[in-house]
């Protein structure tokens, strides 16, 4: 049974991995995987009751982190709806090259740990494609854009799709990601665009900059204003539910779409239906990524079959006797997710490593939601925000390696030095 199992994932995975150029959309790949791997997961075992009892606890684990994200990107996308991110961005005045570098990567990565770096990577490059004219121009501030929205989202419980499996699955806590992966995340931002920024120095923007025009708005100001901070403020305070009130993330963020929903109809009371419509959370609900939702559903019920079929702690064993220092296993392990989606990764890990060994917030779990989390940005196509600014600014493959490949590698170290150096100071 195990072998059939192994087959059937590592055949799952090339296929997700792969997806461009078979061209069959990763989430079929990954709910077919699943579909065929609890089937034999099942016919294989005698105790059908297990087997229920195992898929039920699965589901529920899966519902939670999908639950959340349901939530966290109906959110967003009812701000960008009212066009409320204008409330950040339209305030950025510089004619200064090396100077607009700076605002958007410390934007990129103070915004994505908030938001989560795919959204943040799509606003940044939405507003980057605003401000220059320049192609050369774009395509390096799109590479730090993803650096920084990838490194923003590694030290916070929700900015990363990663990240929150972790904290939903008692990996991490909030304040403790936070303080023990900050400095780390930021000088993985800081390395490369430190040298970018050289490179760039002297250099001015070459057409003047744009902003919003009011009477360009569908929204006024105040609705702008009310809609954006009432979302944010709302996706900040889930952690805070959770330790108050000890109830999964899911709950807090779902409390929080009722409270923004309210909102959106109060401030919304008097326009007509057809007027109001495209602001209403209805409307948003439609709007979100559904595909990647699915994904991640097939691909966490797909992991979970190792799991409970012991494939994956044995293959933590191997790595023990084979490797045996853990900073080196989880290193290789952000190394690789340059190559295939981080996802399945934690995924992985989070099932081969149990928590009566590894509590949380130990070295192996917050290493891991750092390497996880920023390995990503050595490759384009190593991440969901490298993927999204591929789309966007039809960055090439092989430009981003020899441009910024070299630079995000630099950057992955550097921050794992901080972070081991920060840890052995601190524990």
């Amino acid at each position: 049974m195990s072998s059939a199992l192994i087959l059937i994932f590592v055949i799952t995975y090339l296929a997700i991995t792969l997806e461009h150029p078979i061209k069959i959309n990763k989430s079929a790949s990954a709910l077919l995987g699943a579909g065929l791997l609890w089937t034999v997961y099942a016919l294989a075992t005698n105790d059908q009751h297990l087997v229920s009892h195992q898929l039920s606890e699965s589901i529920a684990s899966t519902a939670e982190i999908v639950f959340f994200l349901i939530g966290a990107m109906t959110i967003v996308e009812v701000i960008d709806a009212h066009n409320g991110f204008d409330v950040i961005t339209s305030r950025i005045k510089t004619t200064k090259l090396v100077s607009l570098l700076w605002i958007i990567g410390l934007l990129a990565f103070f915004l994505s740990a908030i938001l989560d770096n795919l959204t943040t990577t799509i606003v940044m490059i939405s507003l980057t494609r605003k401000l220059l004219q320049e192609k050369s121009d774009r395509l390096l501030f799109a590479a730090i854009v993803v650096i920084s929205a990838n490194a923003g989202g590694a030290w916070s419980p929700i900015g990363d799709v990663t990240t929150t499996m972790l904290w939903i699955g008692g990996q991490i806590t909030t304040i403790a990601i936070m303080k023990g992966l900050f400095l780390a995340s930021l000088v993985n931002l800081l390395a490369p665009l430190l040298v970018i920024s050289y490179s760039m120095r002297g250099k001015t923007i070459a057409s003047p900059t744009k902003t919003y025009s009011a009477s360009s708005m569908l929204t006024s100001s105040f609705e702008r204003n009310v809609m954006f901070f009432a979302g944010l403020g709302i996706l900040v305070l889930v952690p805070v539910f959770k330790t108050v009130t000890h109830l999964p993330p899911f709950m807090g963020i779902l409390f929080g779409l009722g409270i923004l929903w309210l909102i959106g109809d109060l401030i919304h009371y008097k326009k007509e239906d057809a007027e109001k419509e495209q602001f209403t959370l209805v409307n948003a609900l439609k709007q979100i990524d559904m595909t990647s939702i699915v994904f991640f559903i097939g691909i966490l019920l797909a992991v979970a079959t190792l799991e409970h079929s012991h494939i994956l702690q044995s293959f933590a064993q191997f790595l023990d006797h084979a490797i045996g220092r853990q900073d080196l296993i989880v290193t290789l392990f952000g190394l690789i997710s340059a190559i295939v989606d981080n996802v399945p990764l934690v995924a992985a890990s989070i099932g081969m490593y149990d928590l009566t060994r590894y509590p949380a917030d130990s070295f192996l779990w917050e290493f891991m939601a750092y390497c996880a989390g920023t390995g990503g940005s050595i490759l384009i196509i190593g991440s969901a925000a490298g993927v999204a600014a591929m789309g966007l600014e039809k960055i090439p493959f092989f430009w981003y390696v020899k441009k910024i490949s070299g630079l995000a590698l630099v950057g992955y170290f550097a921050g794992i030095a901080t972070y081991i150096i920060q840890y052995n100071l601190t524990h």
